[in-house]
């Protein structure tokens, strides 16, 4: 009753949220990202993966809320209001597109493992910087406490890499 008075919410526990790879390849630490946007944490903490096969599925269930133009990146954002980008490849805009289906389109609900999008990894691996891929939560003010795995094999969809706590309100 006094905290209503008062206008204080009382805190709620923070919920915990799984990342799973959403690439088949050897997952490696943020810090470790040929390019410092990513490896500076500027857009927001996470891991990365150096696939081995060009297929990315989604990491988590969520809605996804940006497919760049260029199809080599996509947004999604989770029921515990997680925003998560998915960077394929390094410098991988100025390829315009090629090499990339896209399988989802801003809107669409997905599951962990549907398949977002497909690429020629041979096209990025001769035209790109690198064929590494970021993925990064970028809304890192709701994340409490953040545990990751590194230097392992991962399987897109199977293999949780990652497990977030929560702030709420």
């Amino acid at each position: 009753m006094l905290k209503k008075l008062f206008g204080k919410k009382e805190r709620t526990k923070p919920t915990e949220e799984q990342i799973y790879s959403p690439l088949t390849g050897t997952l490696i630490p943020i810090e470790e990202v040929p390019d410092p946007t990513f490896s500076e944490k500027m857009m927001g903490d996470g891991f990365a993966v150096a696939p081995t096969e060009g297929k990315v599925v989604a990491p988590v269930d969520g809605d996804v809320i940006q497919v760049f133009p260029t199809k080599h990146a996509i947004g999604m954002k989770t029921a515990g209001d997680l925003e998560i980008l998915i960077h394929i490849g390094l410098d991988t805009v100025n390829l315009g597109g090629e090499g990339f289906i896209t399988h989802v389109k801003e809107g669409d609900h997905v599951k962990r493992g549907d398949v977002l999008v497909e690429f020629d990894i041979d096209v990025i691996k001769k035209k790109a910087t690198s064929s590494i891929t970021p993925v990064v939560v970028t809304n890192v003010e709701k994340i409490a406490q953040m545990s990751k795995e590194s230097h392992i094999d991962v399987i897109g969809g199977e293999t949780e890499v990652l497990t977030v706590s929560i702030e709420t309100s």
